[in-house]
């Protein structure tokens, strides 16, 4: 699993390698450097006009560095070094001084800001920003910010070196958007960024890759952080393999709670989805007209059928079950609403809690501690906000999660294109896999049932979030792989979710 650090703690990482590899500092701006121009000379022309902005910090270093590199591989560069205190880094010096003595650099360093035009740039030209780095604190104001604003106006494909310009490394509720640089790809060193997996700062970063670079791992292993990435090697660790005389009885037998009148393929996505992950048994209770549905799309479940013929009014008797999922088109009505307190105040068994069910919870707030410990919920950012307040941020969203898994002692699921799982022990993370195709009706029902499968069989709910999260991610990869994002499905998910196991179970393998 790969840690993501606060930016705050990058450059004790930093000082530890340098200290302890050992390796000096220069030498770890250079390793930087061929790391970036290996990605580089990878994706872009040498047909393209380059146009380097270094700062006088040590991601100027880095760029100064790069553009010597860059000029070595015959690539055409002018390089703007902005130095307007007149001084710069150790390394910055340095590099400065080797980049002079390239040939066929065309070179400006500019000291005094009222002396600087801003460069003609076109769409056909690349721009690497080397300005600032992560350790940012502030919004960038004055000449940057109008040079930040040049950049953005101009059309020019932008390669950030670490981080965006202006870009804050966590929280960018203070920041100025207008002054933030942003970038068409950028190439981090070493761990991603928190601030990539947010969604309020997709405009700044662009598409984004690591680059490793060598840092020590011993202090990697040291330092604490609560952010993770959910990685291939994770996931594959965690699933279990199956006995040669295993039956169908030792794989659990979940409930699932779901549909109503209008709102019956819902339930159907989640039955199969979780039949598809690896549940013995399923049952579904549904309302009583639900049945020709459920028997026709998944003969594998099996029915429990409710009293009332449109929605779900009462609460079948829980003893036979290893799991109980609620929530896929289930409803808000009253009699749907006192099933789900009742079902909280009386389960003993591990519970995953989606749609309406959360909706019914944020119209009751109060019953949130009625939630036994380590119940699953798997808000999407509305559903997250409308049980548990208002979020201007998908900064603040992930905190409030991350708290309220903690106070509740709750395994959260908050679900986007980086859906992050927060731990009862206050750790998060953060999913991998996934893409733009799966922002269609229906894929959460799938979720649901993936989850649900998985605690049917005995996985802890934080393990069962991890595996399920990441293979719904990866299904939908797949899916998207098959027959494209615009055609994706949420049955095609569901269609795919043997694939995504096959593929864990072969990692595993190898």
């Amino acid at each position: 699993m790969l840690k993501i650090f606060e930016t705050e703690k990058t450059n004790a990482l930093d000082r530890y390698t340098i200290e302890y590899e050992p390796v000096r500092s220069i030498d770890l701006v250079e390793r930087a450097a061929m790391a970036f121009v290996r990605e580089y000379s990878r994706r872009f022309s040498k047909q393209n006009q380059v146009t380097v902005f270094s700062g006088c910090g040590n991601n100027g270093a880095d760029a100064l560095a790069i553009a010597r590199l860059l000029a070595k591989e015959n690539y055409r560069l002018k390089v703007y070094l902005i130095n307007p205190m007149g001084r710069l880094s150790p390394e910055g010096e340095v590099n400065k001084a080797r980049l002079q003595e390239v040939p066929n650099v065309i070179f400006f360093e500019v000291i005094r800001g009222e002396d600087f035009r801003l460069p003609e740039l076109s769409s056909h030209d690349v721009v690497i920003d080397g300005l600032f780095g992560s350790g940012l604190n502030r919004p960038l104001e004055g000449a940057y910010a109008m040079l930040v604003e040049h950049i953005n106006q101009s059309g020019a494909k932008v390669v950030s070196i670490d981080m965006p310009s202006g870009l804050f490394g966590e929280d960018n509720g203070r920041n100025n958007p207008q002054a933030i640089v942003r970038a068409t790809w950028t190439f981090t060193f070493e761990f991603p960024k928190l601030a990539f997996f947010l969604p309020e700062n997709a405009p700044y970063t662009g598409k984004w890759k690591v680059l490793p670079i060598g840092i020590h791992p011993t202090i990697v292993e040291q330092t604490q952080t609560p952010y993770y990435l959910l990685t291939d090697e994770t996931v594959s660790g965690l699933i279990r393999s199956r006995e040669t005389f295993a039956h169908k009885g030792i794989f659990g037998h979940a409930l699932l709670i779901a549909g109503s009148k209008g709102k019956m393929g819902a339930a159907v996505l989640a039955s199969e989805a979780c039949l598809r992950s690896g549940a013995g048994r399923l049952t579904v209770h549904v309302p009583f007209r639900g049945e020709a549905v459920l028997h026709t799309s998944i003969p594998e479940a099996m029915l429990s059928l409710d009293v009332n013929e449109d929605i779900v009014s009462e609460l079948p008797d829980l003893r036979a079950y290893d799991a109980v999922g609620i929530g896929p088109g289930l409803g808000t009505q009253a009699p749907s609403q006192e099933v789900l307190k009742a079902l909280l105040t009386s389960a003993e068994k591990p519970l995953a809690l989606d749609a309406d069910a959360l909706n019914i919870l944020s119209l009751n707030r109060e019953w949130v501690d009625l939630l036994p410990p380590r119940t699953l919920l798997t808000p999407h950012p509305k559903e997250f906000d409308r049980l548990f307040g208002d979020c201007v941020s998908g900064y603040e969203r992930l905190h409030k999660a991350m708290d309220v898994a903690v106070e509740h002692e709750l395994v959260v699921v908050l679900k986007g294109a980086c859906s992050a799982v927060c731990s009862p022990e206050g750790n998060v993370y953060i999913n991998s896999t996934g893409n733009p195709g799966m922002a269609t009706a229906g894929s959460g029902d799938v979720l649901t049932g993936i989850l649900l499968g998985l605690l049917a069989q005995g996985y802890p709910p934080e393990t069962a979030a991890l595996i399920g999260v990441y293979l719904h991610g990866l299904a939908g990869d797949l899916a998207a792989a098959d027959c494209s994002e615009e055609s994706l499905i949420a049955g095609d998910l569901t269609r795919m979710l043997g694939k995504a196991f096959k593929s864990q179970k072969d990692s595993t393998i190898q």
